[in-house]
């Protein structure tokens, strides 16, 4: 690689990095929102508007997935999930400050953290095409090529 093409590291110089954080603050700012959701509803209402949809869509609660939903909604697992929740907020936050900054953790964190998610997409895409799996996997595979990209130029 010739001199004049090394890489750049004023943050101005990497407007797709920068799109990148923009896009996983807000999804952090939606996790956190849901956390909050989450804490502040508890477990009363998530219960009873699942035995809303079980009687809406004549579903049998005693069997399945619904039979464990209903003996799992309690406080304490509110409260993980809302954890959790939170959790995912603060990483997505820390990768949106990185790669705003131009980072190179940054950019490994955000080109790992969405290519993990590629084969559920793809299943998803297989297993249910339409537009919203179809955006979904493209715009992971979008992040992925792009943070991996940033990460090839960087070690040239």
């Amino acid at each position: 690689m010739h001199a004049g093409h090394s890489y750049n590291p004023d943050p101005h110089a990497h407007p797709g990095l920068h799109a990148i954080a923009i896009f996983e603050a807000a999804k952090g700012l939606l996790a956190l929102l849901a956390a909050s959701g989450l804490e502040i509803l508890g477990p009363a209402p998530l219960q009873r508007w699942l035995h809303e949809l079980i009687n809406h869509f004549q579903l049998d609660p005693k069997h399945g997935l619904l039979d464990w939903l209903s003996r799992t909604i309690n406080p304490d697992s509110v409260h993980l999930t809302a954890a959790i929740g939170v959790a995912y907020a603060a990483l997505r936050f820390v990768e949106a400050w990185g790669l705003w900054r131009v980072r190179r953790w940054a950019s490994w964190l955000g080109c790992i953290s969405a290519a993990v998610y590629l084969p559920l997409d793809g299943y998803a895409l297989i297993m249910h095409p339409g537009w919203l799996s179809t955006t979904v996997f493209v715009v992971n595979l979008a992040v992925v090529w792009a943070l991996g990209r940033d990460l090839l130029k960087r070690s040239r």
